[in-house]
Order: structure tokens, then C-alpha cells, then sequence
């Protein structure tokens, strides 16, 4: 009994002096400097004792130690570290950083950073890649690959860990927290059109790959992408270019507040684009773009912060569309009523690889967004964020890649209006204790869709209606609530959650519900500085659209996605920074949206694959990145030789190299190569794979910048996009089952000028 009493004692107190040495909390809150914003992911570190912290989205930090001062460490990418002596206090001390030179030593691997490694190499390429459109900020993100293959004002087409994600299927996109994927859209479930933001207004972008994200949800297979705004500007600017193809684009960024009402928290600018090219094709795109966005945030009291957005874009522009490789070429590949592979001549009436078929494709769409946040500090380490947003949506589409193929003729119309409304809200509790930290967060939203002559129809080359394919209003709701969970304590980070979702569909009046469990679990553990391994692992579930659904019961509803990562973030030399995964992704049933539109089902999918991302700076000046993505995309219930999933990317790189000098140049020379993928499920056609090399090169001063971009430097003939279609052409007497393309751009200079003030 004495000896228990004595162990019990002991434990009492050992427990009693962590605590008690623990007691020194240090709690301070890291801006920027110029725009007083908070910095996010910015590194505290303790210089005695070697213990870190890092900053959460509103820049606040916490750090328990045992003494009542500390030297402190700050660093982030693209700032100037910063040392001070701080003093413990129950009163949050504000720590601004002053933007400097990008030095990799200054990325530090921390127990804190649950995701953190996304956002490390994130972060390193926004400073680095000079950006000047949406489509080349979604290319910042390492194995995502985009293409257009029917005019410049449709979203892109998606390729990202085995899949070819149609125009954001398997991807969760969103900007500010607001949804980007259009639910049950005419032209393609998870339609997410980009085009409205202004990469310019562009602060930060996150992502995560596969299914473990208890905050997201619908599309989140092979993962998601947020793109968040700056909430100010530390400077305005005018922007000019001019390029090949009659290219040109204006842009402008105007602050509305002075400096005085910036030191008091309260931000206020304004910014518009305009865009306009013919493109590389003989039938001229006429494509034009107007955007337009304005932001303004207040910092209400002490607790309370502000912000409300509003954007706006709108679109038109001609197609030339795909084409059959038969109309070009000499001798193609065709498939014959067997399935075999079959030579067959060149059209009698061949056209250049830019030429078109039909001129009456083309369309106009639009969107109109708004966004309020309300970011409350209640007090005791409790937070509570909220978000409603709204938006209006149009779209119509004149799409023909069939030709005459048809009966009714090649000629389809896509068209479709929507109003969109939704909630986002998250409440959560950080508790201290000691060198053990629990963070614990609860989630809820809802969004309504709703949608107004949801139409798919035949009509002529004078776009005279036909018949209808697919008519009707679309009703469609999906809430959701979470419940998440992360443990830090020393070396190891353990985060759990669950995911409850809600769908509601309902098509022509009939309604049908569906209730989705999603568990997640990650496994984080630190074994220096230099060295950290993780764990993923969790249920998701593939998106469908609501039209599907209600109609064809032989489909499942939501089929369930299960996916799994095993990856390290590793430093083995100051100024080298790799993350690697390997990865594993099955899904109940996969739909495959071929023909713009049409759904048919697919069976069940295995996806295998390892990532790879490295960034190593050479000298102070220059910086070499290096993305390779490698993924086995397979159905799991066919025969080994029919099992191939059409489009799906199985090898893919990009890389290049990035130089920052001291007197102002700055630019970058860049690749990206995809793999020859296969056309159909037997790989009896090939969707033809390309290398491609940009080069970028600006003179960056305090008041002004000129730049020059070349895309595709060596002018390769490379196809953008490629698709199996049955397509008959004017003249042949069948239809013949072949792979379709879209040329990529050739040659491309573009000349740009900025003025800032």
C-alpha cells in the first residue's frame, strides 16, 4: 500500500510540475507590415528551448514555456525574419514582418503544421511564378493539368491523380470559401468556371489531395482548391498587354481608402479586367471578358472583423471545336463495329490543325458573386467564423462533335440559369495544456441551387430548336455539419473528424434524399526539424448530378470514395525542401460524362499512384521546382485489357527554373509534360501526350514593371486536348469511331507593362 501511495504521489507530481513549468504562455498575433494583415503559416520559434509555434488564419499564435522571457523567431516566405525578447502576458502582443528576399532556410518543418506542406510549396511558387491568369494559378498546383477544347470561355477541362476530372468532377474548387463547382450543371457535373477572378487579387491558394478533409465535401475525391483574396492592396496599379492572335488585356487595382483609415483596420479597393484574342485558329475566337471585383474589410473592435466582396464576369467567344484526326492526317487510327483498331484514309477534304468544322459553335456565359464574412474572437481561445455568399449564374453553350453523325443533326444546345445561396460556419476551441494542445472545431453549411430552363437540345446551324434531350428546373440542396479534432503533443499530431452530409435532389417534381457519413483520420509525426512523416486516410464520396439521380435508379446515388496516403516532408540540406506520397484511391462506381454532357455509368475504380514535389534554392538568386506525379488508374471490375479509364493521366511533370535579382529582373523558365494517356478503355486509341516549355522574364521596379511571356518557346505541335468521338464529316457515308482534338497553342509572345502607385 505504501508503495502505491508512493507511485501515486510521484505521478501527482510530475503531472503538478509540468504544469507548473509550462505555466509562461507567450500569445501574439504576426502581420504584414505594409497592409497590417495577418500572416499566415508564419513560424515562432523559441531560440532557447527550440519549441515552435505557427500562426493560424488570423496571424494568433500561443506558446507555452517555462520561462517568463524568450527570444522569439519569426519567419515566413517572403519576409524578412525577425528576432525579439518577449515578455509572458495575458495580453496579445502584434509583431508586424516586413517583406524581403525568399530564402528556403527560413522554411521550417514544425509538429504544428497539420497540411502544412501544400501550403509550403504553395506559397514558395505564388512568390516565385509571375501569374496573369486563373488558368495559370491553377497550374500552380503540383499534377493538376488543364485544357480548353472548345473555345476560351468554357472551364477548364481537369486532369489531376488519375483522373480526368471533366470540368471539376473529382475536385472541390472554391474562392474565399465560396463554392466554385456548379452542382448538376447541363454541360457536366462540378463545373467549375474560374474565369471570374482576377489573379491579381490573389493573396494565397490551398489545396490538399484525396478525401480527408472534414471541411470539405461534394467533389472532394481527388481533392480541393481554394483560392482566397487579398483583403488590401499595399499598392495600386494599371496593367497593359499585348500579344500575338490580336491579344490584349487591361487590368487596373485602385485602393478607395488612404493610409490613415488602413493603421485604423478598414480596407476598401477596386479591380477590373478586360480580355480579348482571336486565338491561334483560322475561324477567328472573338473571344471577350469582362471582370470586376471590389473588396472591403473593417476590423469592427478588438473582436470582431468585416468583409464583404462582390464580383462580377461575363463572356463571349466563338469555337472552333475539336476535330477528327482524319481531317487533318494523312493515315489515322479509327475503330471498327468489333472494337478492333483499323487504318483509314485522310478526309477527302482536309483542313489545317487550326481549321474548323462547324462555325456555329461558341457561347456566352456569366456570374455575378457575393460574399460576407463576420471572423469573431470570443474570448477564452474561442473563435467563431461566418460566411453567407450568393451568386447568379448563366450559361449557354453551341457545342457539335459529332457532326453528322446524328439524325437529328451535330448542332447541341446547353443553357442554363441558376441562383445559388449558401452558409458556411465554423466554431472552434483551442485548450493548452502544457506542451499538449487540443483544437477542437465544429462545422456546419447548407447551399441551395436552384435552377431555371435547365436545357439539352438539338438545334440547327442557325440555332432553330430541334428537339429536347433534357428539360427542366433543377432543385438541389446539400448541408452539412463536422465535427474535428487535433491533437498536438510534442512530435505527434493526430487529427479525426467525421463528416455528416445531407443531399436533397429534386428534378420534374420528383424528390429523392441521401445521407452521406464521411470519418477521416491523419497521422502527423516530427522527428526533427528536418524530417516529418504522415498519414491520411479517409472516406468521401463521388458528386452526381441530380438529373441522374432521379432518373436511372441503376446508378448509385452517392458512391462511396476511400483513399489513403503515406508521405514525408523532408529538408535533408537547408535550402532543400521534398514532399512524397504514396497514394491509394477506390471508388464504389465512377460516372464518366462523355459527349458534353451525356452521363453513362462505370464500374467500380482503383486509382495507385506516388507523388512527388521538390524545391531547392541554388543561390540566393535562383530556384529549380520539380513535380512528378505517377498514377495507375484502373476499373476494378473489368478484364485486364478493357479495364484502361479513357483520358486519365498516368505519367505527368512539370518544373523549371526561377531567378529573383537584386536589381530587378525576375522571370522564369518553366515545362509541364503529360503522358500519352488512352483514348478509350482497350487503349486501342491514344490520347497523345506533349512537352511543352514557357518562358517568362520581367524588370520589376518600385513604380513600374515591364514583362515578356512566351508560351510554348520552342513551338511544338502538341493536341491540348483529345477525346474519342463516333463523328461523321460531310461526304463519308458512316460514321467513324476515332480520337478528336483540340491543337494546342503554337508560338505565343505577349508583351505586358504595369504601373504602380
Amino acid at each position: 500500500m505504501t508503495i502505491l501511495k508512493r507511485s501515486l504521489l510521484s505521478v501527482v507530481i510530475c503531472i503538478t510540475a509540468q504544469f507548473t513549468y509550462a505555466q509562461h504562455l507567450f500569445k501574439g498575433k504576426v502581420i504584414d507590415e505594409q497592409t497590417h494583415e495577418p500572416v499566415e503559416y508564419a513560424s515562432v520559434v523559441s531560440v532557447l528551448s527550440g519549441k515552435s509555434a505557427v500562426t493560424d488564419r488570423f496571424g494568433n499564435f500561443q506558446l507555452s514555456l517555462t520561462a517568463d522571457t524568450a527570444m522569439l523567431r519569426l519567419s515566413y516566405i517572403g519576409y524578412r525574419t525577425k528576432m525579439i525578447k518577449a515578455t509572458s502576458s495575458t495580453k496579445r502582443m502584434v509583431i508586424s514582418l516586413s517583406r524581403g528576399a525568399i530564402d528556403l532556410k527560413e522554411v521550417h518543418i514544425s509538429p504544428n503544421l497539420d497540411n502544412g506542406s501544400f501550403h509550403t510549396l504553395s506559397a514558395l511558387d505564388l512568390n516565385l511564378r509571375p501569374v496573369n491568369s486563373s488558368q495559370d494559378l491553377m497550374r500552380l498546383v503540383p499534377g493538376l493539368f488543364i485544357a480548353q477544347h472548345m473555345g476560351g470561355g468554357k472551364a477548364e477541362q481537369i486532369f489531376v491523380r488519375g483522373f480526368d476530372a471533366d470540368h471539376g468532377t473529382d475536385i472541390n474548387v472554391s474562392v474565399d470559401g465560396m463554392p466554385v463547382n456548379m452542382v448538376s450543371h447541363i454541360h457536366g457535373q462540378g463545373y467549375a468556371d474560374l474565369h471570374f477572378l482576377i489573379p491579381e487579387t490573389v493573396s494565397t491558394f490551398d489545396y490538399g489531395k484525396g478525401p480527408y478533409y472534414t471541411e470539405k465535401g461534394d467533389f472532394t475525391t481527388a481533392g480541393y482548391l481554394n483560392f482566397s483574396t487579398k483583403d488590401a492592396l499595399d499598392k495600386s496599379m494599371v496593367s497593359l498587354e499585348a500579344g500575338q492572335f490580336n491579344t490584349f488585356r487591361a487590368m487596373a487595382m485602385l485602393n478607395l481608402l488612404d493610409s490613415t483609415a488602413r493603421n485604423k483596420g478598414e480596407n476598401w479597393y477596386i479591380a477590373g479586367e478586360y480580355n480579348y484574342t482571336d486565338g491561334p485558329f483560322t475561324f477567328a475566337e472573338h473571344y471577350k471578358r469582362f471582370n470586376a471585383f471590389s473588396k472591403y474589410t473593417k476590423q469592427l473592435n478588438a473582436s470582431n472583423k468585416l468583409s464583404l466582396s462582390a464580383s462580377a464576369f461575363t463572356t463571349t467567344w466563338r469555337a472552333s471545336g475539336e476535330i477528327p484526326e482524319r481531317a487533318v492526317a494523312g493515315r489515322t487510327t479509327a475503330i471498327d463495329a468489333n472494337g478492333n483498331p483499323v487504318i483509314i484514309p485522310q478526309y477527302a477534304n482536309p483542313i489545317g490543325r487550326f481549321g474548323t468544322i462547324d462555325s456555329a459553335q461558341g457561347g456566352k456565359t456569366s456570374r455575378f458573386n457575393f460574399i460576407a464574412k463576420l471572423n469573431t474572437d470570443l474570448g477564452n481561445n474561442l473563435s467563431i467564423e461566418n460566411e453567407a455568399y450568393y451568386t447568379h449564374y448563366n450559361f449557354l453553350l453551341h457545342v457539335n462533335s459529332t457532326f453528322f453523325a446524328d439524325t437529328a443533326g451535330g448542332e447541341r444546345e446547353h443553357n442554363q440559369d441558376r441562383d445559388m445561396f449558401g452558409y458556411n460556419g465554423k466554431l472552434t476551441k483551442r485548450n493548452d495544456w502544457g506542451n499538449t494542445v487540443l483544437t477542437s472545431s465544429v462545422g456546419f453549411g447548407t447551399r441551395f441551387d436552384r435552377t431555371y430552363g435547365t436545357e439539352r437540345s438539338f438545334v440547327t446551324e442557325q440555332y432553330q430548336f430541334l428537339k429536347y434531350f433534357e428539360f427542366g428546373n433543377i432543385k438541389q440542396n446539400n448541408s452539412n455539419v463536422y465535427l474535428d479534432e487535433t491533437l498536438q503533443a510534442g512530435k505527434w499530431l493526430l487529427n479525426g473528424g467525421v463528416r455528416f452530409d445531407y443531399f436533397n435532389f429534386n428534378y420534374h417534381d420528383t424528390t429523392k434524399t441521401q445521407v452521406i457519413v464521411s470519418p477521416k483520420i491523419n497521422i502527423q509525426y516530427t522527428a526533427n526539424d528536418a524530417i516529418q512523416f504522415y498519414l491520411k486516410a479517409g472516406k468521401g464520396f463521388h458528386s452526381n448530378n441530380a438529373i441522374t439521380v432521379i432518373s436511372n435508379s441503376a446508378f448509385k446515388g452517392l458512391p462511396a470514395a476511400y483513399g489513403a496516403d503515406l508521405g514525408l516532408n523532408w529538408k535533408p540540406v537547408p535550402h532543400l525542401y521534398i514532399n512524397a506520397a504514396l497514394w491509394y484511391l477506390y471508388l464504389q462506381q465512377e460516372f464518366v460524362y462523355s459527349d458534353d454532357g451525356n452521363i453513362v455509368p462505370g464500374g467500380k475504380t482503383r486509382r495507385t499512384g506516388v507523388d512527388f514535389s521538390a524545391r531547392y534554392q541554388l543561390t540566393h538568386w535562383l530556384f529549380a521546382d520539380l513535380n512528378v506525379n505517377l498514377a495507375r488508374p484502373r476499373f476494378a471490375d473489368s478484364a485486364k485489357n478493357t479495364g484502361y479509364l479513357p483520358l486519365a493521366p498516368t505519367l505527368s511533370s512539370t518544373g523549371g527554373l526561377d531567378f529573383k535579382f537584386d536589381n530587378g529582373i525576375n522571370g522564369g523558365l518553366s515545362y509541364r509534360y503529360l503522358h500519352d494517356r488512352p483514348g478509350n478503355n482497350t487503349y486501342t486509341l491514344v490520347a497523345n501526350g506533349y512537352f511543352v516549355t514557357d518562358l517568362k522574364i520581367n524588370y520589376t521596379k518600385k513604380r513600374y514593371e515591364v514583362g515578356l511571356t512566351i508560351e510554348n518557346l520552342f513551338n511544338t505541335k502538341w493536341n491540348e486536348f483529345a477525346a474519342e468521338e463516333i463523328s461523321r464529316l460531310r461526304g463519308e457515308t458512316a460514321p467513324v469511331d476515332q480520337m478528336s482534338f483540340t491543337p494546342g497553342t503554337p508560338f505565343f509572345a505577349k508583351l505586358r507593362i504595369a504601373v504602380f502607385f
